[in-house]
């Protein structure tokens, strides 16, 4: 894979180092296994109002096109393929492409799996219907080059997603001490609070490279039913809809 600005050649190798735990439930990626169905019915819910599409029809993006970029094992990208959208997943890992592959393979989807980088994509001209970005900006080496690179990969009008941990008090203590080292749904030193961002300072971030935003959405998880929702708090895990 090509260098770029974006990649931290350490996060690679720490997911790296995960990679053939992706697809099994009850290993390291259980909670974005958890985590998963609340964001694709948001993904679904936002892409069918603001490109005309029936979320409700079984395969609603038929001749869309779609990047889920950072795409680890294929978590999002499968179930975006399902529902009908020309998929490209692209991740500086080749070994988490391997393995998106191989369980790509055995689920009977035609995905673009590419080992490479946003900035790379965009060398070859590519863009995209949608381009997801979920959690993703927390790990990479410079934010500004790669939020730059991922906007000029969303065709005029198309819209993009980004998920990722606001920097607080609330999520130092729950996304990274919680999460890592008390309940052990992640492994230690997945995340470095340090570089989580704001609402705020990614709506301006993403505004400046021609991005208008368009929603804010809290998700937070609830002990009672031991499941993520859709919520008004922002205060640990977010995401943001901005159209080109």
């Amino acid at each position: 894979m090509s260098e770029s600005a974006s990649v931290d050649p350490a996060e690679v190798a720490k997911f790296s180092a995960l990679a053939a735990e992706w697809w099994d439930p009850a290993g390291k990626f259980a909670p974005l296994h958890k985590f998963n169905p609340v964001r694709l019915g948001f993904i679904r819910a936002e892409v069918a109002a603001h490109l005309g599409r029936d979320a409700r029809s079984l395969r609603p993006f038929e001749r869309l096109s779609l990047l889920d970029i950072g795409c680890g094992g294929g978590l999002l990208s499968e179930p975006m393929a399902r529902l009908g959208f020309a998929v490209t997943g692209a991740d500086a890992s080749e070994k988490n492409i391997g393995t998106a592959k191989t369980h790509a393979a055995q689920s009977g989807l035609a995905i673009d799996y590419r080992a490479t980088s946003a900035e790379s994509l965009v060398a070859e001209g590519l863009s995209f219907d949608v381009v997801l970005n979920m959690e993703v900006v927390e790990h990479v080496a410079d934010v500004a080059a790669y939020l730059a690179a991922c906007t000029a990969l969303v065709k005029p009008g198309g819209l993009t997603f980004v998920a990722t941990l606001n920097k607080t008090l609330k999520s130092l203590a729950l996304a990274k001490i919680g999460a890592e080292y008390v309940l052990n749904w992640l492994p230690h030193g997945t995340h470095d609070w340090n570089r989580f961002i704001p609402p705020a300072e990614l709506k301006r971030s993403l505004e400046e490279t021609g991005l208008t935003v368009l929603k804010t959405q809290g998700v937070s998880f609830d002990p009672l039913s031991w499941d993520w929702k859709l919520s008004s708090d922002v205060d640990v895990n977010y995401m943001l809809v901005a159209k080109r």
